[in-house]
């Protein structure tokens, strides 16, 4: 099973303002940058409660009949999100049982989306594929993508495009230790 993070931020590193919106992104231009590729290798998406709620606000759901897995250890109100077309369902426990679930359960290309999301997945070794999409503006504080790791976490970088609109994205392929 691969795992896979496709994410924007902003250059200074933040994946979203402290209130959770994500208005700076449009800074890099509306050119296509290779999500709609990447999101049609994926069978499975897993992110957070913060960025389930935050995906409640769109006017449509983004990831059409794709399994997403919304992780949160208190209940969650999903109907919302099934009624709209999501194929929705809540998980809980630490990274590596949700995807040992997962497997069990036949995924094969997973999505981890989510700030404290990724950064629990990375510091359990769980990610295979990192692709950052540096957004040109500063914001000066929100919320991390990356935080605290117990060790580093080795990097093999696999290209680096550069876009009209000034987004440049980088894919890096996490190196198993």
């Amino acid at each position: 099973m691969k795992t896979s993070v496709f994410v924007g931020v902003s250059v200074d590193g933040f994946l979203a303002r402290a209130n959770g919106e994500l208005d700076f992104l449009d800074a890099g231009g509306s050119e296509a940058h290779g999500y709609e590729e990447f999101i049609s290798t994926i069978d499975t998406i897993v992110l957070g409660r913060k960025t389930f709620d935050i995906l409640m606000g769109f006017d449509t759901w983004p990831y059409g009949e794709r399994r997403v897995v919304a992780l949160s250890s208190h209940p969650m109100d999903l109907s919302a999100a099934s009624a709209r077309g999501g194929r929705i369902e809540q998980m809980g426990g630490p990274p590596a049982e949700v995807m040992s679930r997962l497997a069990a359960a036949g995924a094969q290309h997973v999505y981890v989306d989510g700030g404290v999301t990724i950064q629990g997945f990375l510091r359990a070794g769980l990610i295979n594929r990192l692709v950052v999409s540096r957004v040109p503006v500063l914001i000066g504080s929100g919320i991390p993508l990356f935080g605290t790791l117990p060790r580093d976490v080795v990097l093999r970088h696999v290209a680096t495009k550069a876009f009209r609109g000034g987004l440049v994205q980088s894919e890096y392929e996490v190196i198993a230790e």
